[in-house]
């Protein structure tokens, strides 16, 4: 569970990171921009290297599930910063993206023999 909740906590981070100045894109100058993302990331590393090394360890999730994981929560947590920060509305077809993602994940899970 520690895994999970680091893996969302730094996926924040990120999210924020990659895509928080995309409102005021070509108002501020991408060098700025290359290291306000930096300053942001750094706090997304202090989350996400004990989620993929000393939690996931502990945990016992192989690297192929950790992976699948990660571009799960990266994605919730993208949707919902997608709707409620940058205003974009949420399409029939990215649901449908999702729900196929979500099977890959049951498929990732599925005890193997």
């Amino acid at each position: 569970m520690r895994t999970i909740l680091a893996l969302l906590v730094s996926n924040c981070f990120m999210t924020y990171a990659w895509y928080g100045h995309l409102k005021k894109a070509g108002e501020v100058p991408l060098i700025k921009l290359i290291f306000i993302s930096w300053g942001i990331a750094f706090f997304e590393y202090l989350f996400m290297v004990p989620a993929n090394n000393k939690y996931a360890l502990q945990e016992g999730y192989s690297a192929f599930q950790l992976k699948t994981i990660q571009e799960v929560i990266s994605l919730a947590v993208f949707c919902a910063f997608a709707i409620f920060f940058l205003k974009e509305p949420f399409k029939w077809n990215y649901a449908v993206s999702f729900a196929l993602i979500i099977g890959a994940v049951y498929f990732m899970f599925y005890p193997s023999r």
